[in-house]
């Protein structure tokens, strides 16, 4: 006989009213309920703090969501996808490329590459798993206004792709302050579970511009500080959740009292530089080529890789 799958209206104090409530909200499933906090769970089903966090509880405990063997997480680590940059150097440097289930930044002064990296992963994203891609579609969230759809198609051909057929298989959207930033982030859950959107990449490009211009002074720290962190672990738990590669862009500010070496750094503090799960800085190298440093990985040697920016995209130098 087998044993029935358990549903979110099985749980200990969720009937059909609160399971709709749950739903609306995106926490549908088991696993959307256990990594929940009792506050968000209180703030949508409209239940006390001590129902939420047995409701929460429940979630866990009918998922085992207990200790593995490290041959366990190898197991899971398969899964993981590795989109190419579209140079051989780059994605040597990064293992294998833009990874999923992590948020990987890239930091660097205008004209660095960033955006330019940004219009290339979202083309290769649709490309087989075979050749570097995920088989599946880009969501670009734009603050700067950046983004050039007309660019996507050279890079699209270049691939052997059908241009339009690339352009109809990415979604973009324009976000005007750093509250419709985060709703933005929020809603590409809704674009996966409501719409059957195959996403794959998550861009945002940037993640500080709104942020930066915003919160002004020290007055404001803690609350930006606060805000962003809540931001980029939406991202993370969509991220995670959905096996999705996130690519953020972030601006740099100088360092006044450097008085050797490179006086760039990026913005967003700590918050920023903890949440990444990988760091790379851009920068102008010789002759026209840009050069990628990989400054935080959990698993990688520092390194640097030199690419060249053409009008069909990221190529080796």
């Amino acid at each position: 006989m087998t044993k029935k799958e358990i549903q979110v209206t099985d749980l200990p104090g969720v009937g059909a009213a609160t399971a709709e409530k749950l739903a609306e909200a995106g926490f549908d499933s088991l696993m959307a309920l256990a990594i929940a906090t009792p506050a968000k769970v209180v703030e949508i089903a409209g239940v006390g703090e001590a129902p939420a966090r047995k409701i929460i509880n429940a979630a866990r405990n009918s998922l085992d969501m207990g200790f593995e063997s490290g041959i366990d997480l190898m197991e899971k680590r398969k899964t993981v996808v590795k989109i190419t940059t579209g140079s051989s150097n780059f994605d040597e440097m990064l293992g294998g490329g833009i990874e999923s289930g992590a948020i990987t930044e890239c930091y660097g002064a205008y004209g660095s590459g960033k955006t330019s990296l940004a219009h290339q992963l979202a083309v290769n994203v649709q490309l087989p798993l075979e050749q570097g891609g995920a088989e599946g579609i880009a969501v670009w969230i734009d603050t700067e206004g950046t983004l050039r759809p007309e660019y996507l198609k050279p890079i699209a051909a270049d691939k052997g792709m059908d241009a339009d057929e690339a352009l109809n298989n990415f979604r973009g959207v324009r976000a005007f302050n750093s509250d419709h930033q985060m709703l933005l982030a929020e809603k590409v859950e809704d674009l996966i579970k409501k719409d059957g959107l195959p996403i794959k990449l998550i861009i945002l490009d940037s993640l500080m511009g709104h942020f930066r211009s915003e919160f002004a002074g020290r007055g404001t720290l803690a609350n930006k500080q606060q805000k962003l962190n809540k931001h980029l672990h939406a991202l993370l738990k969509i991220a995670t959740q959905y096996n999705i590669a996130v690519y953020i862009t972030n601006q740099v500010m100088s360092k006044p009292d450097t008085f050797f070496g490179d006086p760039t750094e990026p913005i967003g503090g700590h918050v920023v530089a903890h949440t990444s799960t990988v760091r790379v800085y851009l920068r102008r190298g010789k002759k026209g080529t840009r050069v990628a440093k990989l400054v935080d990985a959990p698993a990688l040697p520092d390194g640097e890789a030199a690419f060249m920016i053409t009008s069909e995209g990221i190529k080796d130098v």
